[in-house]
């Protein structure tokens, strides 16, 4: 099998071989050890094929690492030539911001994205909720039923889901309760940290759509 071409080196991947007693090894996917010599050569070259380009996408990764932290210091840079250039001194963390080619062509583009966290409060906003669909229970519309359910369900990683949550602070109600349960959400959310997102996007020219420049793999 041919080694594909790349303007970039590969990261070292182990082999997976261990020694025992001068006999070679590979652990399989249970962790028991199986002699390299009987493994299926199929196997074998399957394993060194997902090694190399493993290697590739460790690359991959690191240099858009280092791109990324080249993006953002020069834009820093750029951001403190500015506030020279009025003399002031801007503190605190940086919002969204856009940087435009002089020909309208070229457009780099930062979005700062919080991460929001939930508080107790959310146990007592759910069970205001909770009381309030009980008694509306004939006159309550399935889609409000289902939005206030689904404004508590968790994430794969436990987290609330902020979109329902946002969706039910946006429903007007004139029950106290109700009220009371949308206040007690908003005191629930807080900022625990946020992250900065860098995007590209190009045009033909000033009257034609932007265009979206891939950098993440996975939207290639």
């Amino acid at each position: 099998m041919n080694n594909p071409k790349s303007d970039f080196e590969p990261v070292p991947v182990p082999a997976g071989i261990v020694d025992v007693h001068g006999k070679a090894y590979m652990h399989d996917g249970v962790g028991k050890l199986s002699a390299v010599e009987a493994i299926p050569p199929f196997k074998k070259l399957r394993d060194e094929m997902v090694r190399r380009e493993f290697g590739y996408a460790l690359a991959l990764s690191e240099q858009i690492s280092r791109f990324r932290a080249h993006v953002i210091n020069n834009l820093g840079d750029f951001d403190a030539l500015v506030d020279q250039e009025y003399g002031v001194k801007v503190g605190g963390e940086k919002g969204n911001r856009t940087y435009t080619s002089f020909d309208g062509l070229y457009r780099i583009t930062i979005k700062v994205q919080p991460r929001i966290a939930f508080g107790p409060e959310m146990r007592a906003a759910k069970a205001l909720f909770d009381e309030c669909m009980r008694e509306w229970s004939e006159d309550a519309p399935a889609e409000l039923r289902s939005i206030v359910t689904n404004a508590f369900d968790t994430d794969n990683e436990g987290q609330i889901n902020r979109t329902n949550v946002h969706i039910l602070l946006g429903i007007e109600s004139a029950d106290p309760r109700f009220q009371t349960g949308q206040r007690a959400l908003r005191d629930a959310m807080y900022v625990i940290s946020s992250k900065e997102y860098v995007s590209f996007a190009r045009r033909e020219n000033c009257k034609a759509k932007w265009e979206s420049v891939t950098i993440d793999l996975a939207a290639a």
